[in-house]
């Protein structure tokens, strides 16, 4: 069993040679006001402005822009906060391990479900991704337990890279418009799904994939380890 202090993190995601330099620029210069639990809360709140915005574009589709905007409000909270510590020499590994990852699970329910309040994706695709997210980061957490290894960061993707996605389909969203395929069925009926929910049930064939091929690799190695 691994110790939750001297795990190894194992984040290599495509933005990473951007993202690494961008963070520790912000943690020399950010006001001394701004903690790691402040940030912490940023991004908490950047997760609940993404939710609110969302719901806000049955109104109008420009609220789709206020919604990216918060995405980069939870980036900067969410990835600064590890950062921040470990520049000013504040760690506290366990608990910020636990309240990071705890605080993860909530505001990924606010982020992806918000995808669902909008006209232009279906509540089912926006959960069945955000079930993706979750069993995902279930591993991750159990993973890190059991072999001392945190990866957040599958086929060089990451949270960075998803809320950037996330961004470019709120821009397709927004000069797309509303519109959906009618798609013929057995008996007369019709599915009736829109473009960005093929995107976002794409998205989700990904995170079960990542889940179901890192699952079965972790218990392969673990039973020929005979442990």
């Amino acid at each position: 069993m691994g110790d939750i202090t001297k795990h190894e993190r194992v984040n290599d995601i495509l933005l990473g040679p951007l993202e690494r330099p961008a963070l520790r620029w912000l943690a020399a210069h950010v006001p001394p006001w701004i903690t790691p639990d402040r940030c912490t809360g940023i991004g908490i709140l950047g997760a609940i402005g993404v939710m609110i915005s969302y719901g806000l574009t049955v109104f109008s589709p420009a609220f789709l822009w206020l919604a990216s905007f918060f995405f980069i409000v939870n980036w900067f909270g969410d990835s600064l906060d590890g950062t921040l510590a470990r520049y000013r020499h504040i760690e506290r590994p366990v608990y910020g391990f636990f309240l990071d990852h705890t605080v993860d699970a909530v505001t990924e329910v606010f982020m992806f479900l918000g995808f669902g309040l909008t006209p232009h994706i279906s509540y089912f695709s926006a959960s069945l991704a955000l079930i993706g997210y979750l069993i995902l980061s279930v591993l991750a957490y159990v993973r890190t337990s059991v072999v001392g290894e945190f990866k957040i960061s599958y086929g060089h993707l990451g949270p960075t890279e998803v809320r950037v996605l996330a961004i470019l389909l709120n821009a397709y969203m927004f000069f797309g418009g509303v519109r959906f395929w009618e798609l013929p069925l057995v008996g007369g009926m019709t599915l009736r799904i829109s473009p960005y929910d093929v995107i976002m049930l794409g998205i989700a064939v990904l995170l079960y994939y990542f889940f179901i091929n890192t699952a079965w690799r972790v218990a392969r190695q673990l039973k020929r380890a005979g442990i």
